[in-house]
């Protein structure tokens, strides 16, 4: 949180960033404590409520204004913020113009709950604002106030549909304040385009592309040549890293923050598929826990003695560097990661002869990404497809080290109090709470584990005929693409009309399980048959995105349930407990029979907790490489 008003980007040079902050592990550990005392800083209920008067008294001669007259005082308010920057009391009245014209063109003038997240972010701080609380209008308080100062704003998303429904839905707003709105996604391939996206007042964009096209510039600034420029006489995309607002910002700054962003060039030849089809034959000449280990939770390959020794025997007849031991393993591991690690329909799709990526969090296929060191080029052998050059790496950038470098960074997300911790040491991001503008109706049906998966999916199947012949719409949350259209079967035999939407249909879904980001209206007499009701079959690789997924329902105060059906037999309980424990459990359970609820609770969570650890030692292994290797890679040709 700063106290201090947030100046026009362009007194910070013509280019505008923050230096990286060069924190050693002490340093972050030390941080990481003050974290905790971060939570005791919020803004206080009675400053919020105090904020959200003097907007209500700002706004109230605004009711009566011409259209005329708040053109007027809008160019009147755009000096002032120029001149004095972002302090509060002209916050106070931007967002009292804001909230007119949001009422004016959409209909939505700002409850004050959006007015209390607004204030926060504005400061920058990450708001967590109950899910259905309206963030995407929230969004727009700190993002027009900041562009009225001739500050340039990046409102940041998780994926393309987000990111052009929102500027859609929220252009009218701006536009009535004299602020123009652009959108950069994966479609936007011209560079023109994207350079007249960034010079808007406004950008929406996903993290991804922002991050690339920040990596892009770093290369035309250091003259260097690069992918798809103009050349030597090209010029940077964007106007450098005011202020970011950032929405779902736990998945962006956590759940994304765990590989680095590579750009990459393509240098595809002959031997190089040659080398992965033999990698392949030999891989596939090697037997499991014989000759290798395969751990999928910790997405490793160890190879054993007796595996080298048949690989001496396998190579003998070849040439080339297969005659030497270190390179051979090297590709014949990632050969076996290609064909005992990655599932087809759960780590990846197959569309249109092309591997695409299925994003963990979010469920969507990522066609813009690659598996990097041949092990895409496996896997496209691997399932018989066209097989794309292999990538050299130009410049890199992790997330945390991309997002750090914004002069002022703000968010809002539904769920980022257990993650607060983190995002102070990493970001010094301080989270504030927001209070809902209604009670909650959401109930909570509990949870039920099975040890067998056909108990749990029957019992699925079972829920939702019960609550659609009452007259409720129910959203059940699967784990896989393969998961959703096996389920789909089930309810195709029991006569239960349904709607898949996974990856394959990526264009009409908006996120992982219709989670992040989509609002489900209730239709007529829905609310009085009870709400939504939603139903989760397998724990998510964090308990906040679970809580993303029950958030779909009772929403603004609608009713709404939701329980989770799971089953001990899912991989992830597999490959965290040994084997004699399921074995044991299913000797003390009955067929068809849950768990005691205590029991199932407890063993679903525990294994929850430890990926989430890993994640978490993921992301500080990522930090303190970049550390490591210093600014060479993390920012090719950059020196600070």
């Amino acid at each position: 949180m700063s106290d201090a008003p947030l100046r026009p980007g362009i007194a910070q040079g013509v280019y505008p960033e923050r230096r990286d902050i060069d924190d050693g592990r002490i340093e972050r550990a030390i941080h990481a404590a003050r974290g905790y005392a971060a939570s005791w800083r919020q803004l206080g209920r009675s400053r919020l409520e105090a904020f959200v008067r003097s907007v209500d008294d700002a706004g109230a001669e605004l009711k009566t204004e011409t259209e005329a007259g708040l053109r007027s005082r809008t160019r009147d308010l755009r000096n002032d913020l120029v001149m004095q920057g972002l302090t509060d009391e002209q916050l106070v009245r931007v967002f009292a113009l804001i909230r007119e014209a949001a009422g004016r063109t959409i209909g939505m003038p700002h409850y004050g709950v959006q007015l209390m997240g607004g204030w926060a972010m504005a400061r920058g701080m990450l708001v967590e604002m109950e899910t259905g609380e309206g963030k995407t209008l929230t969004a727009t308080l700190p993002a027009c106030a900041a562009a009225l100062a001739g500050i340039p704003v990046h409102v940041v998303s998780v994926n393309d549909y987000l990111v052009q429904r929102d500027a859609d839905l929220m252009r009218p707003v701006y536009e009535a304040l004299g602020l123009s709105v652009g959108t950069v996604t994966d479609a936007a391939k011209d560079e023109g385009l994207r350079r007249a996206a960034y010079a808007c007042d406004v950008t929406y964009a996903t993290s991804s592309q922002i991050a690339f096209d920040y990596l892009r510039d770093g290369l035309v600034r250091s003259r260097r040549p690069t992918p798809g420029s103009g050349g030597a006489g090209a010029q940077p995309l964007m106007r450098g890293l005011c202020f970011a607002v950032v929405d779902e910002a736990d998945s962006v700054l956590i759940d994304e923050a765990r590989t680095p962003l590579i750009l990459s060039a393509g240098q595809g030849t002959a031997e190089q598929r040659a080398t992965y089809k033999r990698a392949l034959r030999l891989a596939s000449a090697l037997r499991r826990d014989e000759h290798f280990r395969a751990d999928p939770r910790a997405g490793t390959v160890e190879m054993l003695g007796a595996g080298r020794e048949r690989l001496v025997e396998l190579a003998r007849p070849l040439e080339g560097f297969w005659t030497g031991p270190r390179r051979r393993e090297e590709w014949v591991v990632r050969a076996l990661s290609a064909l005992h690690l990655y599932r087809r329909d759960h780590h990846y799709l197959v569309r249109e002869g092309k591997v695409e990526i299925i994003d963990g969090p979010t469920g969507r296929a990522a066609p813009d990404r690659s598996w990097s060191r041949g092990l895409h080029q496996l896997i496209e052998v691997k399932e018989g497809c066209e097989v794309s050059p292999e990538r050299e790496t130009i410049a890199r950038i992790s997330y945390q080290r991309f997002f750090r470098r914004y002069l002022r960074l703000a968010g809002m997300s539904g769920t980022v109090s257990e993650v607060s911790r983190e995002l102070w040491s990493v970001y010094r991001l301080q989270v504030q709470e927001i209070p809902t503008r209604v009670e909650g109706r959401r109930l909570d049906g509990g949870t039920r584990v099975f040890v067998e998966g056909d108990d749990r999916w029957q019992s699925v199947v079972e829920s939702v005929r019960k609550h659609r012949q009452a007259g409720r719409p129910v959203l059940v949350g699967t784990a896989s693409l393969s998961a959703s259209e096996s389920l789909a079967e089930r309810l195709d035999a029991a006569g239960v009309p349904h709607r898949v939407l996974n990856a394959r249909q990526d264009a009409e879904v908006a996120t992982h399980m219709a989670g992040r980001g989509t609002d489900i209206c209730l239709g007529p007499g829905v609310a009085e048959a009870g709400g939504l009701h939603v139903i989760a079959t397998q724990r998510a690789e964090a308990g906040r995105i679970d809580q993303q997924l029950y958030g779909r329902c009772s929403r603004q105060g609608d009713p709404g349930s939701f329980e989770a059906l799971l089953a001990l037999g899912d991989a992830p309980l597999l490959e965290y407990y040994p084997r004699r424990v399921w074995r044991l459990l299913a000797r003390l359970a009955r067929s068809g029979t849950p768990l005691p609820r205590i029991w199932g609770e407890w063993l679903t969570r525990l294994p929850q907790r430890a990926e989430e650890r890993r994640h978490a030692r993921m992301r500080r292994g990522l930090i303190e490489l970049e550390d490591q290797m210093g600014d060479t890679l993390a920012f090719a040709g950059r020196g600070e």
